[in-house]
């Protein structure tokens, strides 16, 4: 039974273990992990505020992978990637008319909505949170109507972060990504087929991780945009592979205590 559950959680650890990589990130080189954690450069006590960024990190997905501190770690991820949504809308406000901005929002938005689907799945099943876990999961689709969205707006950025040596070509797969984003986007706030359209969606972003960024760390070990680049990655799919999860779970009608049972 605790093979089953592992496995039913998986994206928990995969979610949890990129939150500590990030806080390794920030600590190894004392700034906030990636640039896509906006913080801008006047903000007073900067540096500090770095150093709790990734305390906060390490202490939130080290916390969900136990059943006793999952709740909290849960919620300490959910607030710290939460300010991170508010540092760019500010920047959405004063460009609104610049799609960067927004899906950088919606980036961020996708680690909030898994680590409160998270903290809903290990909360007392008669609960409030426990009874929103299906609502938070399908809020997901709407970051991934953005990410498709960027694939689109930027359609020659997009593709040229496609490897050349895949067949059909970098725009072929530019689009076919972003056509992907939004069939699975579709799926979920639906809810038709919506646990195979999660689970696709998590293969896709995945995918980026093996064949785009991982690549680039092997090449460049020592670069910052590397480590970064594969740490909000590895955050992002754990984020997708979460709400894959949990729609999965409760589709299957796992018992709470079976799936909940993470540590």
């Amino acid at each position: 039974m605790m093979s089953r559950s592992f496995l039913s959680n998986l994206g928990k650890w995969v979610f949890g273990g990129a939150a500590i990589v990030l806080g390794v990130i920030g600590f190894a080189y004392g700034d906030f992990a990636t640039p896509w954690q906006r913080v801008a450069a006047t903000v007073p006590h900067r540096h500090m505020l770095a150093f709790v960024a990734a305390a906060c990190e390490i202490l939130g997905g080290a916390g969900i992978l136990w059943r006793r501190t999952a709740r909290a770690g849960a919620a300490l991820l959910a607030i710290l990637y939460g300010i991170f949504v508010l540092s760019w809308l500010g920047q959405v406000v004063e460009a609104p008319m610049v799609y960067d901005s927004w899906g950088n929002v919606f980036e961020e938005l996708s680690l909030v909505i898994a680590a409160l689907v998270v903290l809903a799945s290990v909360s007392p099943r008669d609960s409030a949170w426990a009874r929103s876990e299906d609502a938070i999961s399908r809020v997901y689709g709407v970051c991934a109507i953005s990410f498709a969205t960027v694939h689109f707006v930027y359609l020659r950025g997009a593709a040229s972060w496609v490897p050349a040596w895949i067949p059909f070509g970098q725009i072929f797969w530019a689009v076919a990504t972003g056509v992907c984003f939004l069939a699975a986007a579709g799926a979920i706030l639906s809810g038709v087929l919506a646990g195979l359209a999660a689970r696709l969606l998590t293969a896709e972003i995945v995918g980026f991780e093996i064949l785009i960024w991982l690549p680039k760390l092997l090449a460049a070990p020592h670069d910052r945009f590397a480590w970064a680049g594969n740490g909000i990655s590895l955050a992002m799919s754990g984020a997708a592979w979460v709400v894959a999860d949990s729609i999965e779970n409760r589709a299957k009608g796992r018992m709470p205590h079976e799936v909940r049972a993470i540590g």
